[in-house]
């Protein structure tokens, strides 16, 4: 079955930096487009990243354009986001999703607090 599994979150200064992983299993990695997405309790989930299967296009939130970068690694099956210049507005639960059929992590906490 489709397992997506996130690590990588944390307490972090404002200014910091953390790196998110999400370890892919049960699919074709390789063929689908993935995306970050993260979610403030009681408010929408909002659409952090994305990148394409072949890892050749991606996009972001005006909100973390030039402080977050989307990668893959299509042989070890996982998708990295590297969030850097960390602001307490970037505190949220971070997923991991492929929408192609709806599925999401359980999702890794990131807090950015002094």
């Amino acid at each position: 079955q489709v397992q997506l599994v996130e690590s990588g979150g944390g307490l972090v200064q404002p200014g910091g930096s953390l790196r998110l992983s999400c370890a892919a299993s049960g699919f074709t990695f390789s063929i689908y487009p993935m995306t970050w997405y993260r979610q403030v309790p009681g408010k929408e989930y909002e659409l952090v990243a994305t990148i394409t299967a072949n890892g050749a296009i991606t996009d972001y939130a005006h909100s973390v354009k030039g402080r977050c970068t989307i990668t893959r690694d299509n042989a070890k099956n996982m998708v990295y986001l590297q969030m850097n210049s960390l602001k307490p507005e970037d505190t949220a639960v971070y997923y991991c999703h492929r929408a192609n059929g709806n599925y999401w992590g359980q999702g890794t906490q990131v807090t950015v607090s002094s």
